[in-house]
């Protein structure tokens, strides 16, 4: 059975696209068997994983409506891997729709439960925002990983975020947690970024990843070129530290599974 973890935060530009596709690549890089979801109607992981989002047959908007599997949907995304199920704009509209339907919480989870078997892990990039995209990611997710960048705002809407993990948990998935906290766009030359980093590590010390996130030129532009930054730029700071983050993803699943 797949482990299935939504990549989320509220606030926007945190790197939650980033990881998802880069967290996606190094995980298949070791050898599992990875499917990425994209469920932000932006498509940014699906233009980051070399797919053209505005020329596609099936995308994620369809599963949520029911009009198409998931395995009609997913594309093999080649250059990074791993299996996509990709988006575009239509997903504004499947949202609408979603809400005059019941179950309408649990539409994802139910399309992910037919492709659990074929998936060691099944990640889900999040819109940057709390709504029924979110809630559907979560409902299906065994945890939720935070990327949370090292700036001045960083805790700003976690608290609100976490609030909703736990209503989600109390509410409609009862074995949803924190998958953990993940350190991003880390400038060690930065006197804020090493203490907003440190707060985090207080705040945060049985779930934040030991991996923390550089700002790195390379992971940056990676995705004008279509492809994770271990395909552009394998030796670069940004990809060892993904690579990295993959291990304590995998060791963690191996620690929950004994």
């Amino acid at each position: 059975m797949a482990r299935t973890i939504a990549v989320s935060n509220q606030k926007g530009g945190v790197g939650k696209t980033t990881t998802a596709v880069n967290l996606g690549a190094s995980l298949a890089a070791g050898d599992q068997r990875v499917l990425l979801v994209d469920l932000d109607p932006q498509g940014n992981a699906s233009t980051g994983s070399g797919v053209d989002k505005n020329n596609l047959t099936a995308t994620s908007c369809e599963v949520l409506l029911g009009e198409v599997s998931v395995s009609e949907a997913i594309i093999d995304a080649k250059a990074a891997g791993y299996h996509l199920m990709p988006a575009n704009s239509d997903l504004t509209a499947a949202e609408v729709r979603l809400m005059q339907e019941l179950g309408r919480e649990t539409k994802l989870r139910a399309a992910l439960d037919t492709v659990q078997d074929q998936y060691d892990f099944i990640l889900i990039d999040c819109p940057p925002t709390i709504n029924m995209l979110t809630l559907n990611a979560m409902t299906a997710a065994d945890g939720v990983l935070v990327p949370v960048q090292c700036e001045f705002y960083a805790l700003e809407g976690l608290s609100s975020l976490l609030e909703t993990i736990r209503q989600v948990r109390n509410s409609v998935n009862h074995k949803l947690q924190i998958e953990g906290l993940l350190r991003t766009m880390y400038d060690p030359r930065n006197r804020l970024s090493t203490d907003v980093s440190m707060q985090l590590a207080a705040h945060f010390a049985d779930t934040i990843y030991s991996t923390i996130i550089p700002r790195n030129v390379r992971l940056a532009e990676a995705p004008s070129f279509g492809v994770p930054v271990l395909e552009h730029a394998p030796r670069s700071r940004g990809s060892m530290a993904y690579l990295a983050l993959a291990s304590e993803v995998m060791q963690r699943r191996q620690a929950v599974a004994a």
